[in-house]
C-alpha cells in the first residue's frame, strides 16, 4: 500500500485534505438550486463509500509495504471495528448538522464557525490521546484560528444587522456550534482503531488508513438511516420530505451529491495516511483549516458578502491573515 515516509509529504497531503474538506460544500450549493440537502446527503454518503472502496483497491492494494486493503479488513478485531464505526456515526451526526447550518446561515458563516470549533476541541482531544509536535506552537496556532472565528462571526453579524433573515441566520449559527462540538470527537475514535505508529508492520487487529476509511464510511452509511431519516421527517428548514422524492432527482443531481462525497473521502483518506508521520493532532489541525477554503469559495464564487461595508471587508481580511498564521504555526509545531 502507499505509505508516507516524510513529514513534508504528509503536510502536502494535509493541505489537500484542507482543500477537499473546504470544497465539498460547493456541491451542496450547486444541488440546492432544486434539491433539498437531506436528499443531497444520501448521494453524498453513497459517493463516500464508493470512493473509499476505490481508494482501498488502488493506493491501498499496491506497493511493497504494509498490508493489502482486503487483508487489512479481514484481520481487524472487534474493538477496532467498533471504534471506527462509532467515529463514522459521530461524524455523520455532526456533518448533517453542519449541512443544515449551511442551508440556514451560508457557507461563509457555517464552515468557519462549525469547523473552527471542531478544530480547537479536536486538536486538544487528539493531542492528549497521541501527543506529537511542540504543544506551545500548536496551541498558539489554534489560538490564531480562534481569533479568525471571532472575526468571521463579527463580519457575519454586521452583514445581517437589521435584516429580516437575521433570526434565521442565528438559528444556523447555533446548529453550526453543535455540529462543531460533535465533529471534534470523531477523529480520535478512528485513530483508536488504527496503528498510527507503524503503517509498515501494523499491529494485529488494528487497521491501516485504507481499512479505516472504508469501515468509517460504512459507519456513516448505516447511521444515515437513523440521522438523515430524522432530518427528513423533522427538517431544520422547510417541510418534511419523503424517500420518494429522492428517486425523482435527475442523474446530474445525484452525480453532484456523489461527487461531494468523493471529494470529502479523498481528503479524509489522505489525512489518515498523513497521520503516521505528522501525528493525529497536527493532521487533524491542518485539515481543519478548511474554513478558510470554504470562506474563499463563499466570498469570491457565491458572493455571500456582496455589498459588504469596508469594516466587514477588513474583518474578513483579518480573518484570513489569522487563519494563515495559525496554519503556519501548526506546521512548524510538527517539525
Amino acid at each position: 500500500m502507499f505509505i508516507v515516509n516524510s513529514y513534508v509529504l504528509s503536510v502536502v497531503l494535509c493541505f489537500i485534505t484542507m482543500i477537499c474538506w473546504g470544497s465539498w460544500g460547493n456541491t451542496q450549493k450547486l444541488a440546492a438550486k432544486s434539491w433539498r440537502y437531506e436528499l443531497f446527503y444520501w448521494d453524498y454518503v453513497i459517493g463516500m463509500v464508493l470512493f473509499a472502496i476505490l481508494l482501498g483497491c488502488t493506493l491501498g492494494s499496491n506497493g511493497d509495504e504494509g498490508r493489502p486493503f482486503l487483508t487489512d479488513l479481514a484481520q481487524g478485531n472487534q474493538a477496532s471495528f467498533l471504534y471506527v464505526l462509532l467515529g463514522g456515526a459521530i461524524f455523520n451526526a455532526s456533518n448533517i448538522l453542519l449541512s443544515a447550518s449551511v442551508s440556514m446561515a451560508g457557507m461563509t458563516v457555517a464552515f468557519p464557525l462549525g469547523v473552527g470549533i471542531a478544530l480547537v476541541l479536536g486538536v486538544v482531544i487528539n493531542y492528549l490521546g497521541a501527543p506529537s509536535g511542540d504543544w506551545k506552537l500548536l496551541a498558539l496556532g489554534v489560538l490564531c484560528i480562534v481569533c479568525a472565528i471571532v472575526f468571521n462571526a463579527k463580519a457575519s453579524a454586521l452583514m445581517n444587522e437589521g435584516k429580516e433573515q437575521a433570526s434565521h441566520s442565528r438559528k444556523g449559527i447555533m446548529v453550526a456550534i453543535l455540529a462543531g462540538v460533535l465533529m471534534s470527537l470523531f477523529y480520535r475514535f478512528v485513530v483508536m482503531g488504527m496503528d498510527i505508529n507503524n503503517f509498515i508492520s501494523p499491529a494485529e487487529g488494528k487497521f491501516t488508513p485504507y481499512g479505516a476509511i472504508f469501515v468509517f464510511s460504512i459507519g456513516v452509511l448505516v447511521s444515515n438511516f437513523i440521522f438523515n431519516s430524522l432530518a427528513m421527517r423533522f427538517p431544520f428548514v422547510g417541510e418534511p420530505v419523503g424517500y420518494g422524492a429522492y428517486f425523482r432527482g435527475s442523474l446530474a443531481t445525484h452525480a453532484t451529491g456523489m461527487l461531494g462525497g468523493c471529494i470529502w473521502c479523498l481528503g479524509t483518506g489522505l489525512s489518515y495516511i498523513a497521520s503516521g508521520q505528522a501525528g493525529p493532532a497536527i493532521s487533524y489541525a491542518l485539515g481543519q483549516g478548511a474554513p478558510m477554503v470554504a470562506a474563499l469559495w463563499g466570498i469570491f464564487v457565491w458572493k455571500e458578502f456582496r455589498g459588504a461595508s469596508r469594516s466587514v471587508n477588513t474583518l474578513l481580511l483579518t480573518m484570513f491573515v489569522a487563519f494563515l498564521t495559525g496554519l503556519a504555526l501548526i506546521i512548524i509545531a510538527g517539525m
